[in-house]
């Protein structure tokens, strides 16, 4: 039976009850029964024969078949896993030093630590709460404006979301029936786009008015030397790279220096030696495998998860008597992207990316060679300028971030090289999150059975939440309340423009009082079957809602990276500061998504490029 003013008063209810504070999902659940009762009701029948039975059975059953959330549990074990096992200490101290002589340098390197393991963990609430615990009062007793400190915490924490490996990006895979690996090529550059902006804001509120974020004392920013490096210099040279080497074939003078655990040994002089070429073989193994990609690999990479099989949430049952949704569920590939460039080369029918014709441009030849060159410069004045203090910063970075750096980077390159399907890639991520706390001994039996707790609870939440939704989608559905959105939008005759800023501002309000797993599963489903219709590529308009979805962790009054954030900071920093200092934040979101729309290769390039069209 359909009943559009029904459909409506249960997208209004649930708001509602939600912001009451009752269980997402059971609400959907209990909604969906409710008013599904009602548009299946049959008086000659009995009330037990009602079929909303058979569709809350079938939509559990499709929920609990869906593949592309298997990889959930592994990524979510992954991050509780490296927050509570790896040495984020460590790293905050080692990037500090690296950027002590930058304007906010503590700020700067809260943010860069924030996205770094915002990527590896994916936990909003727990680098917030880590990092406030780590960075807020050391910014503080350095003098820091309190906006200044509170708003990097808040809004560098939540790009753990956004930047792949990501679960709300899955959870929107599933959602609108896309590929997942499609989602985090188009995810990579405006998670980073939007990191390097809130960076711009930071130092440029730095550089305007000094008074927010003095110069950090010195005690602060001096590297520690060992004693035995400036000796060593007066005896080879003051370059510490080339000194190294010439004691690898000459040690008998280097031997003879004494260190902190007795005399320098032939091992020491190897590791220091191998620690200074650690900036070269970065870059040159960049180098190597973009080379190795575009010229030798010689195709487009493959599409590790097709999304085949996928059902959008928010169409309503054809077996059991719902009507179509106007516009109709959007199929695996979507619309021509708005505004996107054409791809270099398409699938052919094994899903596989086809070989791009007559290999790279010339383009890529001469642009290859002018970063090869500019490559080349800087490492030759950044070796020819190092010192001790140098090679100590080279040393922290390689033993605090590289490990984590090696992992996250592993995991990344395994699926959008179509080596490993989302899932297998995640469970790589585990396993190697397992290795890296144990290799650091920090992870005991009491935090393993922790992180798998909380494992298990999120993974649960999860799951109920789209059982939850399929049933509350494909109802209202039924009711004709889907039907009736599609036909007042058609019939306001937007633009692609107009519908992306209309959608993308409901989107924005509701992020207000909602956080994202409900704005996600219950109201994107809404506006999935219209992309079709304003020709918009659903991956497009989906890497949007998620730069868009930042401001919900960041616009009052439920803005959960506050109250994150309150929780451990000291008493004296009010809740109101610490909304004022991420109010910045939502205007520098804004920003950005406005230029992912003017310049829409920055989201769809990376995804057309690896897997064509």
């Amino acid at each position: 039976m359909s009943d559009p003013a029904l459909g409506l008063l249960m997208l209004g209810l649930i708001v509602v009850v939600i912001m009451m504070g009752f269980p997402t999902a059971f609400t959907l659940m209990g909604l969906g029964i409710f008013f599904g009762f009602y548009a299946y009701y049959d008086p000659a029948q009995h009330w037990m024969d009602n079929r909303v039975f058979d569709l809350m059975v079938q939509r559990s059953y499709g929920a609990m078949t869906n593949d592309v959330l298997i990889s959930i549990p592994l990524f979510v074990l992954m991050g509780y896993v490296m927050e509570r096992g790896a040495l984020v200490d460590k790293m905050f101290y080692s990037i500090q030093l690296s950027f002590r002589r930058l304007p906010a340098a503590l700020a700067v390197t809260t943010l860069i630590v924030c996205t770094f393991w915002g990527i590896a963990s994916g936990l909003v609430g727990a680098v917030v709460v880590l990092m406030g615990v780590i960075a807020l009062n050391p910014m503080l007793r350095a003098g820091y404006d309190v906006r200044l400190a509170s708003g990097v915490i808040t809004a560098g924490g939540t790009l753990g979301i956004l930047i792949p490996p990501s679960v709300m990006i899955i959870v929107y895979a599933a959602v609108a029936g896309q590929s997942v690996v499609k989602l985090y090529a188009a995810a990579m550059f405006p998670g980073f786009f939007l990191a390097f902006l809130y960076l711009i804001y930071i130092v440029g509120w730095a550089l305007l008015n000094p008074r927010i974020a003095p110069t950090l004392p010195a005690d602060q920013t001096k590297v520690p030397v060992p004693a035995w490096m400036p000796r060593f210099q007066a005896l080879y040279t003051r370059n510490m790279p080339a000194g190294l080497l010439r004691a690898l074939f000459s040690p008998r003078r280097a031997l003879a220096l004494d260190t902190e655990t007795g005399r320098l040994t032939y091992w020491q002089i190897l590791k220091n030696f191998a620690a200074t070429l650690v900036p070269l073989a970065l870059v040159a193994g960049t180098l190597a495998l973009v080379w190795w990609y575009v010229v030798i690999h010689g195709q487009a990479g493959t599409e590790a998860s097709a999304a085949a099989g996928l059902e959008q949430l928010g169409s309503a049952p054809e077996q059991l008597g719902g009507p179509e949704p106007l516009g109709g569920p959007e199929p695996l590939g979507g619309p021509e992207p708005l505004g996107g460039p054409e791809p270099l080369g398409t699938p052919d029918s094994s899903g596989q990316a086809a070989p791009v014709q007559g290999g790279p441009a010339t383009a890529f030849f001469v642009t290859f060679g002018i970063i090869a060159a500019m490559a080349a410069v800087i490492l030759a004045r950044y070796y020819r300028a190092m010192g001790p203090e140098r090679l100590e910063v080279i040393k922290l970075l390689t033993s605090s971030v590289m490990p984590l750096a090696i992992l996250t980077v592993l995991v990344l390159a395994v699926i959008l090289f179509g080596i490993t399907t989302a899932t297998e890639s995640a469970a790589v991520g585990a396993a190697g999150a397992f290795l890296l706390a144990f290799s650091a001994r920090t992870l005991n039996w009491k935090r393993t059975k922790e992180a798998v707790f909380l494992t298990a609870k999120t993974t649960a939440m999860v799951c109920w939440l789209f059982i939850g939704s399929a049933v509350f989608s494909a109802v209202f559905a039924i009711l004709g309340g889907q039907a009736l959105i599609e036909q007042w939008v058609l019939s306001l005759n937007l633009t692609p423009l107009q519908f992306i800023i209309l959608s993308q501002a409901i989107i924005f309000l509701l992020g207000w009082p909602l956080e994202w797993t409900e704005i996600i599963i219950i109201f994107v489903p809404i506006f999935l079957p219209l992309l079709k219709h304003f020709e918009i590529d659903p991956i497009l308009w989906g890497v949007i809602v998620f730069v868009n979805l930042q401001a919900a962790f960041l616009s009052p009054p439920v803005a959960m990276s506050a109250f994150y954030l309150k929780g451990v900071a000291p008493s004296h920093v009010t809740i109101n500061q610490i909304f004022a200092g991420m109010m910045p934040y939502m205007l520098i979101v804004i920003v950005c998504m406005v230029l992912m729309y003017l310049w829409p290769g920055l989201t769809l390039w990376l995804p057309q490029y690896l897997y064509g069209r």
